[in-house]
């Protein structure tokens, strides 16, 4: 988890860059214009920075925390299965998005649906035989701790 902390502080860099690409490129004046493309494009950008690097075996937060994401054989991943991955991430946040969606809940509300969900979809990761977290399991992912081998003086 602190990893998955680390690695929303980076992902805080690529959307500052990609919103700045979009409202340049769009003229978008105001927050609020254009801002399911907006969305729509977060959507794809972070697409193509999670399948990018997971097909290289991590992101810049995994490699700090020695942590490499392979296929169940140790292999690492192909693009169509790091895009699995990706949209199986979803996940996380899909269902109790899909959950407010419809009601005018205050924002408040809204972040205590999703904790929540949030907390309930890691606590399910207890449930399954390795104890992956289930985005993992579908995909046929594992996210693996490696050693960094001793530096050589000499």
């Amino acid at each position: 988890m602190a990893c998955w902390l680390y690695e929303g502080m980076l992902m805080f860099g690529v959307v500052f860059i990609a919103g700045y690409l979009f409202g340049t490129l769009t003229q978008t004046r105001h927050g609020l214009d254009n801002r399911h493309a907006l969305q729509a494009f977060l959507f794809v950008v972070f697409g193509i920075y999670f399948v990018w690097f997971w097909s290289q075996g991590h992101t810049l937060a995994m490699k700090t925390w020695h942590i490499r994401v392979e296929d169940r054989q140790g292999r690492s991943l192909s693009q169509p299965r790091a895009l699995l991955r990706y949209l199986l991430c979803w996940l996380w946040f899909l269902p109790p998005l899909a959950v407010i969606a419809p009601f005018q809940l205050s924002a408040g509300e809204a972040t205590v649906i999703v904790a929540g969900w949030v907390a309930v979809w890691a606590l399910l990761s207890r449930f399954h035989p390795q104890r992956q977290f289930w985005h993992d399991a579908l995909a046929g992912t594992r996210l693996v701790h490696y050693e960094v081998p001793p530096r050589r003086n000499g």
